[in-house]
């Protein structure tokens, strides 16, 4: 499917217009009992034009959006939203189901090249995916929905539970962004122990401690221990990879690994080797660009090792970081 040629805008009149927003006028005084509310959980949002940058785009850097575009005058689109939108309340956040009138957004209509409707696509880390047209079985819906989750999960994008957590802890993560490149969450204060911020848990002092002594295994098993009491703790992931990286960047011989990284471009592990160092010494986007290109020159399995580092290094900044951000895209378009 590539809609390319066809435009709304212009050709929705100005009554469906005001019908479509006298319908979002009434669903929003419904309060959250009223059908805009969905039965998801939150797993369903109305978008409007200027809601769609931070509902769709934004929101789908760290978590997959799928798009319904959609009428109340369309038939089939009220035989496929119901299919989506249980769909969405299974997935429990896995995805977004994002729904959008287009008669109340033509312009919005006009940008996502909007053909026929029930027309469905996804969004990745703010790159736009092809989807469907028309109103296909559950059985087929559910298949497309699965490709879109196995491209999103090899991008390293987190269901929407995680992505939640991640974002609470995103204050935290920076500041232990900050440190890393000075020598990781050993550095004053160590993770969570801000001025005024809430107690230190148990887990971080004991690796700030195993660092302050020199004993990054001992710091990596302590990250592991919260980790494995509080699966979602955005710092202690955070801080784990960064003293993975540390400890792989101080068994390398950085002098031979950029050698052989300059005379063997097409080693995919000696590149690897190379763009950890990079991350290390604080040039991230360099290391970011180095790993792309082995994906963008190779296939296989070699693609696929250059693909998984990458996205383990982006666990290393927050969720957010401009780098990351960029990257995330870069590899997304790259995927497809």
């Amino acid at each position: 499917m590539q809609p390319r040629d066809f435009s709304l805008y212009g050709a929705v009149d100005l009554g469906a217009r005001q019908a479509a927003a006298q319908r979002r006028q009434q669903a929003a005084q419904a309060g959250p009992s009223g059908p805009s509310a969905g039965e998801a959980g939150g797993a369903v949002i109305e978008v409007t034009e200027e809601t769609f940058n931070s509902d769709v785009v934004e929101r789908s850097r760290t978590v997959p959006v799928i798009i319904d575009l959609w009428a109340e005058w369309c038939g089939p689109c009220k035989q496929l939203s119901p299919v989506l939108e249980k769909l969405a309340a299974e997935a429990a956040g896995q995805w977004i189901l994002a729904k959008v009138d287009v008669d109340a957004n033509p312009q919005l209509s006009a940008a996502l090249q909007v053909q026929s409707i029930p027309m469905v696509v996804a969004v990745l880390g703010g790159q736009l995916v092809d989807g469907f047209l028309g109103a296909m079985p559950e059985a087929q819906v559910r298949q497309w929905i699965g490709q879109v989750l196995a491209v999103a999960e090899k991008m390293g994008l987190a269901p929407a539970g995680q992505a939640a957590a991640v974002a609470e802890g995103d204050e935290a993560e920076d500041d232990l962004d900050a440190q890393a490149l000075a020598g990781g969450p050993a550095g004053p204060g160590g993770p969570g122990a801000a001025a005024g911020g809430p107690p230190m848990p148990p887990g971080y002092a004991e690796a700030r401690a195993a660092m302050e002594r020199g004993d990054m295994d001992g710091a990596a098993r302590a990250f592991e221990t919260e980790l494995a009491a509080n699966p979602g703790d955005p710092v202690a992931k955070t801080g784990l990879a960064q003293v993975n990286l540390i400890r792989r960047v101080s068994s390398y011989d950085q002098a031979q690994a950029r050698k052989e990284a300059a005379e063997h471009p097409g080693d995919v592990a000696a590149q690897i080797k190379v763009a950890d160092i990079e991350l290390a010494t604080g040039r991230v986007e360099e290391a970011f660009n180095r790993l792309l290109g082995v994906v963008r020159r190779t296939t296989g399995e070699e693609r696929d090792q250059a693909r998984v580092h990458l996205v383990s290094l982006f666990e290393i900044l927050p969720p957010r970081d401009q780098n990351v951000t960029k990257a995330r895209s870069a590899l997304s378009a790259l995927l497809f």
